[in-house]
């Protein structure tokens, strides 16, 4: 068990403000609880989430929503097939007044940034996000310059529209340390959101904010201390092995994908008030944090096989330890 740390927030503390962030995001967004805990476990946890699914499911509602609850900075991004790296980045332009350039910054500067629509942007542009995802800092022109903390990037994907998108490399892919699919809502969920818009008057939403900025620091500083026992990064380990001799699979999960299921496992540890992760953690987690990091084999993939539908299998499949605690 980790030594305690003089001013460290206890996972009991850790989830009584994280489940207040989920309550304040649920006046706003109708259902998605299962959503919503793992963005919340992924932004604890210091990762980026892709949110996949059809167009009007609520997922720049979430965004938004999380980003208000946070307190975080929020800036909106909408991928075009003529975004350059400079429009996400920021640029130097030319000030007559100091007879010099300086840096402009771009999106990217924010707490939380909603890259929509990401599949239409091009590689050019993609890679730039890939610096700023992986190393919190962009570098225009051979100067560097560091995001703010904490930084975050939630962005959405249209699967079922191909016209003028570009596929997500693999090592795009494996930056987000979440792929969540939102799905369409049950009818009486739906029939929720039509009432509330109603009552509301107006397609404006505001969620009021429960933490700020240093507020969340700490928090993720907390679910740094969870332990994990060894057993449990071992089951983490043997799923992320079995992706790759799996049959259907062509390239399976990278070492990050086990990283992958620890950091989010620990989150959700806390989000229940554990300051230790059990096989179930690594469970609930698994699907989300393993399936987009796998490439199907060319024969499997045109048979309707998903990376979901393996995980599933190997979750079935593979041995885990028994819950010590």
């Amino acid at each position: 068990m980790n030594a305690p740390t003089p001013g460290a927030i206890e996972p009991g503390a850790i989830a009584t403000e994280a489940k207040a962030v989920l309550a304040a995001v649920g006046t706003v967004v109708v259902g998605r609880e299962r959503s919503l805990r793992l963005a919340l476990a992924a932004i604890l946890a210091g990762g980026h989430v892709l949110l996949e699914d059809v167009p009007g499911l609520g997922k720049t509602l979430m965004a938004r929503s999380l980003a208000q609850a946070l307190k975080l900075e929020f800036t909106r991004l909408q991928c075009t097939p003529d975004l350059l790296p400079a429009d996400v980045t920021g640029s130097f332009l030319y000030d007559p007044a100091d007879r010099g350039f300086t840096f402009r910054e771009g999106p990217l500067f924010t707490g939380l940034l909603l890259a929509d629509e990401i599949n239409r942007t091009p590689p050019k542009t993609q890679s730039a996000l890939l610096e700023a995802m992986q190393e919190r800092q962009v570098t225009v022109e051979g100067r560097t310059f560091p995001l703010p903390r904490p930084f975050h990037v939630l962005a959405t994907a249209n699967p079922v529209e191909y016209e003028g998108t570009y596929p997500l490399p693999e090592a795009q892919l494996d930056r987000f340390l979440l792929r969540l699919d939102i799905g369409y809502p049950p009818p009486e969920e739906e029939v929720e959101v039509l009432r509330r818009r109603l009552v509301r008057q107006r397609e404006e939403t505001e969620v009021e904010p429960v933490l700020d900025t240093e507020r969340l620091r700490l928090l993720q500083q907390g679910v740094e201390r969870v332990a994990v026992d060894d057993d449990v990064l071992r089951y983490c380990v043997d799923l992320a092995s079995a992706t790759r001799g799996h049959g259907a699979v062509e390239v399976g999960a990278s070492p990050r994908g086990a990283q992958a299921l620890v950091l989010v496992a620990r989150a959700l540890a806390v989000l229940d008030g554990r300051d230790y992760v059990l096989p179930e953690d690594v469970k609930e987690c698994a699907v989300p944090a393993l399936a987009h990091r796998l490439t199907l084999r060319p024969e499997t993939w045109t048979s309707g096989t998903t990376g979901v539908e393996v995980v599933t299998e190997l979750l079935g499949r593979v041995p885990g330890p028994a819950s010590s605690r």
